[in-house]
C-alpha cells in the first residue's frame, strides 16, 4: 500500500512535506549581534581608511568579538581622536563591501555622537538602511524622525520606503509618501517607482496609472523603470494594446532613451499574449540595444527566447555575451543551463556544463543541480548518480536541493532507504547550515 501511494506524484510530495515539518520546526533564526559584542577594528585601520592590503589583515582579527569600534574611537589615543570623517567613511564603505553590517552601523552611529564630525544625508541614508537591515522598520521610522534637517530626510526618504515596498506594507509606503508631499520632499521618480513596484507585487495594477497620472500633475520625469512598471500594469489589465500604446508614449519622451528593458518587457509582454511575430521583432530590437560592458541584458533575452522554444536565440545571445569583459559566472551558467533543460536539448546542457567545469574556480553545487535535475525529471537516473559522484569528486559540496533531487530519482526507483538517507542528510544540511 505504501509503495502505491508513493509512487503518484502527490503521494511524493505529502511524504516530502510530513518530512519537512519537524525539521523547520527545529530552525531559529540566528539573532542579530549587540552592539557590545561587535568586531573591533582597530585604530591604525582606521586612520589609513583601511587601505586594501591593511584592511585584508584587520578584517581577520574583526571576525572576534572584542572591543568594539566605539571603544577603539573613543580611547584616549591621540591618534584615533584625530581621524577624519572622509578616513571614517571610507572604512564604513570597505565594512559594507564585506558585510559587517553592524560594524559599519556602529561606527556611523559613533560619527553622530562626535561634535566635530557632521553627518553629510549620504551618511544618514546609509544609517537608515543598516538600521533596516539590523534592527527593523520601527527603529528606522524613529531614526528618520529624528533627522536633523530637509536634506537628510530627502535623502532617506528612499531607504525607509524601499523598506515598505519590501515588507509588502501598502498603508504605511502611502502614509509615508502622504508625509514626503506634505513636507516637499518627493521631487524625483525614484519614489513614486518605488510605489508602482509595490503596487504590481501587491497585484494592485489599478493604482500604477493613478501614480503615473500624479508624477505628470507634479511635473516629476518618468524614467524608464516608470514605463517599464506602466506597462507592466496595463499588460495585466488591458492587454497587448495598451501596452503598446505606452510604449509610443515612452517613443515620444524626450528625457528617456528606449533600451533592452523596456523592448524585453514589450516582448514578455507579446510571448504571454501568444503574439509570436511581434516578440521575435521586439527581442531583435532589444539586441542591438545591449552593452558591450554588461551581461545583464544578454540573459534577460536568453530568458525570453526559451520561452518562445528558439534555441538558436539562446546560443547565439550566449556567444555574444561571451564578448563582455570578464568571465561568464556561475549565475550566467545556471541561466543558460535551465533555458536549454526548459527546451529539452540535454545534450548541449551537458557540452556547456562541461564547458563551465573547465573554467570554473569553485565548484559550485547549484550549476550541477540544475543538469542533475534534468536527468532525474527526464529518467535518466544513473546518468543522475554519475553526475553526483562527479560532483562529489571535483570538490562539490551537496546542499539541500541536491539530496531533494537524489532522494526523488531514489523514489522513482523504489529505493526507499537511499531515499531516507537523502532525507537524513537534507535534516544535517539544514541543522548546521540554517541559512
Amino acid at each position: 500500500m505504501m509503495r502505491t501511494y508513493l509512487r503518484s506524484g502527490a503521494g511524493r510530495v505529502h511524504f516530502l512535506l510530513e518530512a519537512w515539518r519537524p525539521i523547520s520546526s527545529l530552525i531559529s533564526p540566528s539573532p542579530v549581534n549587540s552592539f557590545c559584542t561587535i568586531s573591533a577594528v582597530s585604530p591604525k585601520t582606521l586612520k589609513y581608511g583601511g587601505d586594501d592590503d591593511n584592511f585584508k589583515r584587520e578584517s581577520k582579527k574583526i571576525k572576534l568579538p572584542r572591543s568594539s569600534v566605539t571603544t577603539v574611537l573613543q580611547s584616549g589615543n591621540r591618534e584615533t581622536q584625530r581621524i577624519s570623517i572622509t578616513k571614517l567613511r571610507k572604512v564604513t564603505k570597505k565594512l559594507c563591501k564585506s558585510k559587517r553590517f553592524a560594524s559599519a552601523l556602529e561606527v556611523l552611529m559613533l560619527m553622530e555622537t562626535r561634535n566635530k564630525l557632521r553627518m553629510s544625508p549620504a551618511d544618514h541614508a546609509l544609517r537608515l538602511e543598516l538600521t533596516i537591515k539590523l534592527h527593523g522598520l520601527l527603529e528606522a521610522e524613529e531614526y528618520f524622525s529624528k533627522l536633523p534637517n530637509i536634506a537628510s530626510q530627502k535623502a532617506s526618504s528612499l531607504p525607509l520606503l524601499h523598506g515598505y515596498v519590501k515588507d509588502r506594507n501598502t498603508e504605511k509606503a502611502e502614509a509615508f509618501m502622504m508625509k514626503l508631499k506634505d513636507l516637499g520632499l518627493v521631487v524625483e521618480p525614484h519614489l513614486y517607482n518605488e510605489m508602482m513596484k509595490l503596487y504590481v507585487a501587491t497585484s494592485q495594477n489599478e493604482k500604477v496609472p493613478l501614480v503615473i497620472r500624479d508624477m505628470k500633475q507634479n511635473q516629476i520625469m518618468r524614467n524608464v523603470l516608470s514605463y517599464n512598471l506602466w506597462m507592466n500594469a496595463c499588460s495585466e489589465m488591458y492587454g497587448v494594446g495598451s501596452v503598446e500604446w505606452v510604449h509610443k508614449e515612452m517613443l515620444k519622451d524626450e528625457n528617456v532613451q528606449v533600451g533592452w528593458s523596456t523592448l524585453s518587457t514589450l516582448a514578455k509582454v507579446y510571448i504571454e499574449a501568444g503574439v509570436v511575430e511581434k516578440a521575435f521583432s521586439a527581442l531583435k530590437d532589444a539586441e542591438k540595444k545591449l552593452s558591450p560592458c554588461n551581461r545583464l541584458g544578454y540573459f534577460f533575452l536568453i530568458t525570453l527566447y526559451a520561452s518562445l522554444n528558439n534555441k538558436e536565440g539562446v546560443l547565439r545571445l550566449w556567444r555574444a555575451s561571451k564578448a563582455v569583459i570578464g568571465r561568464p559566472t556561475c549565475a550566467n551558467y545556471m541561466c543558460l543551463l535551465l533555458c536549454l533543460v526548459k527546451l529539452g536539448e540535454i545534450e548541449e546542457a551537458e557540452k556547456k556544463f562541461k564547458e563551465w567545469e573547465l573554467s570554473c574556480r569553485n565548484y559550485d553545487i547549484r550549476v550541477s543541480n540544475v543538469l542533475l535535475g534534468a536527468y532525474v525529471r527526464n529518467g535518466l537516473l544513473e546518468k543522475a548518480e554519475l553526475l553526483h559522484l562527479r560532483t562529489l569528486e571535483r570538490g562539490g559540496s551537496p546542499n539541500y536541493k541536491t539530496w531533494e533531487i537524489l532522494m526523488e530519482g531514489w523514489m522513482k526507483r523504489q529505493n526507499m532507504d537511499r531515499a531516507i538517507d537523502s532525507l537524513k542528510k537534507d535534516y544535517d544540511l539544514l541543522k548546521h547550515h540554517p541559512g
